[in-house]
């Protein structure tokens, strides 16, 4: 209390290791922000290049690579030919800070093109097999992360549709941990929402004669499809990883609940 009087920041008596230790285990940007605006010890502290470059890493193991400060030429060409960063892009000449918000932005407007193919594909209602896979393939292909996938398609107010693509991006193509995903749809209010998935095989042969096709249809929660059965992934997410081949005549993902948002317009 006598050191506020005194107009002394009772915070500065704390030691810099511990601050950083706090700051760093923030999850989220926007608290790492709020942090910095408590006080002027805070602010300075927030600004440090150790802390986004932390958080840089963290969010983007594979632009960064696993050694060395240069984001990888594949991901700056993704850039180079979308503009979202001018010229200078190394983290040594920009700062962390500036850094991690140029590429927090890039990202953002990649969610967004993705978002809008799987709008315009699907009208927020039904999406087929090829419209889906071709989302994945550019998420991959823009370079998203986990934390990307986290903040910008695990939205509750997103079509489930979104979600789903997410799921199965981080499920099939980034390789993340069963436990981290479903702990990603709690915290996030998602592993309830369902998705409808039908599809057609052709019919088999039976003593010269082709039987009808075979239509299937199963109803299942982001949180099922995320779940290991038996050591096998679920029987949809195998249908929609392997899509329309061979024997499968056509697949087709369909929102259970039509109750969402349009949302890519609600990314900033």
């Amino acid at each position: 209390m006598k050191q506020m009087e005194e107009g002394i920041d009772p915070w500065s008596s704390v030691p810099q290791d511990v601050a950083l230790k706090i700051a760093s285990n923030m999850q989220q940007i926007r608290d790492v922000c709020n942090l910095g605006s408590c006080s002027r010890f805070w602010r300075e502290l927030c600004d440090s290049d150790f802390l986004w470059e932390c958080q840089a890493r963290e969010r983007w193991p594979l632009l960064l690579g696993l050694c060395g400060d240069s984001p990888s030429s594949s991901a700056v060409a993704g850039v180079e030919k979308t503009g979202g960063l001018d010229d200078t892009t190394e983290p040594s000449d920009m700062g962390w800070k500036r850094f991690y918000t140029k590429w927090h932005k890039e990202m953002a407007q990649r969610a967004v093109s993705v978002a809008q193919h799987i709008e315009q594909c699907s009208s927020g209602v039904s999406l087929e097999i090829r419209d889906y896979l071709k989302a994945i393939e550019d998420m991959n292909s823009k370079g998203l992360g986990f934390r990307d996938i986290q903040m910008f398609f695990f939205r509750p107010n997103a079509s489930v549709l979104l979600n789903l693509v997410g799921l199965h991006y981080c499920i099939g193509w980034l390789g993340v941990p069963t436990e981290d995903v479903m702990e990603a749809l709690e915290s996030h209010k998602i592993s309830q929402r369902q998705v409808c998935v039908k599809w057609w095989k052709v019919g088999r042969w039976f003593y010269g004669f082709r039987m009808r096709d075979e239509s299937h249809s199963r109803e299942v929660s982001l949180g099922d499809l995320s779940a290991s059965m038996d050591g096998k992934k679920h029987e949809v997410l195998g249908v929609l990883h392997r899509g329309a081949v061979h024997e499968v005549l056509r697949v087709q993902i369909s929102v259970v609940a039509l109750t969402y948002t349009s949302w890519s317009h609600q990314i900033s």
